[in-house]
């Protein structure tokens, strides 16, 4: 059970991430509003608390496992909300990301 609650973190710190970043940029960039920026800076601050809820007490591990989570999460975001179309080099460095996460984080481990 403790995969499956690290794995729900992971996919809400990516929302929180991702999601205060996408509204950052929507605000700056896109000429939305600072409304939409400060939900963007709210969004990041609750990024942070999710990533201690995690089961692992190592932040290094957490954080380096999270970026796997990161840069599909980003991608599946720009799908999602921009109309982006991966290639398959991105699909397949995706790939090799979740992995890279999946080995670090859930590994057995003797200690």
């Amino acid at each position: 059970m403790s995969v499956l609650r690290s794995a729900a973190l992971f996919v809400l710190a990516a929302l929180l991430e991702i999601g205060g970043a996408w509204l950052v940029w929507q605000g700056v960039r896109e000429n939305k509003g600072w409304l939409w920026a400060a939900g963007g800076v709210l969004a990041l601050g609750a990024y942070g608390f999710v990533a201690t809820f995690q089961p692992d007490a190592h932040f290094g591990r957490v954080l380096a496992a999270y970026g796997g989570i990161f840069v599909a999460g980003s991608l599946l975001w720009g799908v999602v909300a921009d109309g982006y179309r991966p290639d398959r080099w991105d699909i397949t460095g995706a790939l090799i990301c979740l992995t890279g996460m999946a080995v670090i984080m859930y590994a057995p481990r003797g200690n």
